[in-house]
């Protein structure tokens, strides 16, 4: 599988790039391409990182990465099958002073919001709509009269930032591989024990050096990451299986200790699981 950097197929009169991602899972490996990404879930659920930051995605969800900004959606393993509409465009794709007229003022907040990555929180209907729109769209024009809607909704939608920081440098190659491997390998065993060492053998590096390395790219310690991705995963179990226990739910997400979790629960999310849970429940009652 290709890792960050790569560049989105297209041809040299291609502006916008409307592309349709189905399957098990998504591009499951961390990368990041020049192109602006919007996507519309359509179906399947799973782990989200953009930047700094670890969270979660699930169907109806509008997500937008802006030009290389590091991001990678982890599907859950084999239990739905994912589908994802993905419009791709630069700030230059239409000239290079395009955004820049008054048309556009309305939507200078979304353009500069993008190195966070954003969801969007309203609006999401008639978003999805425009986004199954434009995929059936076969002339240029009709799909580009789309995205411009796209863009107007936007600008009147709320938005919420992913990440909490801003994340725009470009990997080399070299970097690009070794981060990869190292978020693909946590995201496949987060469940179970692992130690610095072997995560330093995966990014073939010394222990210290690569604790050095994973701090100065991502703004956190490694154990700190692996942390908020064993939270994320009880997050979504919380979410998702009413009957199972909170501690079972911890010791699927990695942890062996409840009071440990509950503490580290509550120091990322702002709240203990069993009010985590209850606010959820009530959620799906609205």
């Amino acid at each position: 599988m290709k890792v960050l950097p790569f560049k989105i197929p297209k041809t040299s009169t291609d502006t916008l790039i409307v592309q349709e991602d189905k399957g098990l899972m998504f591009y499951d490996t961390l990368h990041q391409h020049e192109e602006i990404q919007m996507s519309l879930i359509v179906s399947g659920e799973g782990s989200l990182i953009v930047g700094d930051t670890i969270t979660n995605y699930k169907a109806g969800d509008v997500l937008v990465f802006g030009s290389q900004v590091p991001h990678v959606l982890k599907s859950i393993a084999a239990t739905i099958d994912s589908y994802m509409i993905s419009i791709f465009f630069t700030e230059k794709s239409f000239g290079s002073g395009f955004f820049e007229l008054s048309e556009f003022n309305d939507i200078s907040n979304f353009f500069s919001s993008l190195s966070y990555g954003i969801r969007a929180v309203s609006k999401k209907e008639e978003l999805k709509e425009q986004f199954l729109a434009i995929q059936k769209k076969k002339f240029r024009l009709d799909r580009f009269m789309i995205f411009l809607q796209i863009l107007k909704l936007f600008s009147k939608a709320d938005i919420q930032t992913i990440s909490t920081s801003i994340t725009r440098k470009k990997y080399t190659d070299n970097e690009g591989k070794r981060m990869a491997n190292v978020f693909q390998f946590v995201m496949n065993n987060f469940y179970r024990d692992m130690t610095l060492d072997e995560v330093s053998d995966i990014a073939s590096m010394t222990s210290n050096a690569f604790c050095r390395y994973f701090k100065q790219r991502t703004n956190k310690t490694f154990f700190q990451f692996l942390t908020e991705v064993r939270i994320e995963n009880a997050c979504r179990i919380l979410s998702k299986k009413p009957d199972i226990s909170i501690t079972e739910a911890s010791f699927e997400s990695g942890f062996k200790n409840l009071s440990n979790f509950n503490r580290k629960f509550k120091s990322i999310k702002g709240i203990t699981p069993s009010k985590y849970r209850k606010k959820i429940q009530q959620s799906h009652l609205i």
